[in-house]
């Protein structure tokens, strides 16, 4: 999830709500079925408005915050969309009609696509190794002899089937 102008409504949310960084984390608790809730710091990069805020968060720490500011997640965050689009240029990826990003029209390593889909290198082990045992080949994974590179086009594409068959 991305939240929408830089957090503006968070934080105001939150203080209209009365609850500063430490106590919103102790709310994100009490709101989580699981008790874990999010860390003091987690939340503070996520309403933060400084160098170190992010813009995205995952969809669990959108849901709990907003939930625990009494919100609807549409209210604070938008969901990060990849649809291909083509320009006059390059292929495109966009992401909840903000913002252009280049999707890569090359093969990437192991590394690149971790960066590219913000993920670890050993989420990116684990899914391969999951598909593996379902006698799969992991969407966009090539052998290029002993090494594993990466189709971004497809990678991205395996990834919404598996959204929505879920």
């Amino acid at each position: 999830m991305r939240r929408l102008d830089k957090g503006a409504p968070l934080r105001a949310a939150m203080k209209a709500a009365g609850l500063d960084i430490p106590r919103l984390a102790a709310k994100t608790k009490e709101v989580d079925p699981t008790g874990e809730g999010l860390s003091g710091s987690y939340v503070g990069f996520i309403v933060g408005g400084g160098k170190s805020a992010r813009e995205e968060c995952s969809d669990r720490a959108a849901e709990l915050i907003a939930t625990a500011l009494g919100k609807g997640v549409f209210e604070l965050f938008e969901p990060v969309v990849f649809t291909l689009r083509e320009s006059t240029s390059t292929r495109r990826s966009q992401t909840g009609g903000l913002e252009k990003s280049p999707l890569p029209e090359r093969l990437m390593d192991q590394r690149e696509l971790a960066g590219f889909l913000r993920k670890s290198m050993s989420w990116i082990d684990k899914q391969i190794q999951e598909a593996r045992e379902r006698d799969e080949l992991w969407p966009g994974l090539i052998y290029v002899g002993s090494s594993r590179r990466f189709d971004p086009h497809a990678v991205l594409d395996g990834m919404r089937q598996q959204r929505s068959a879920a």
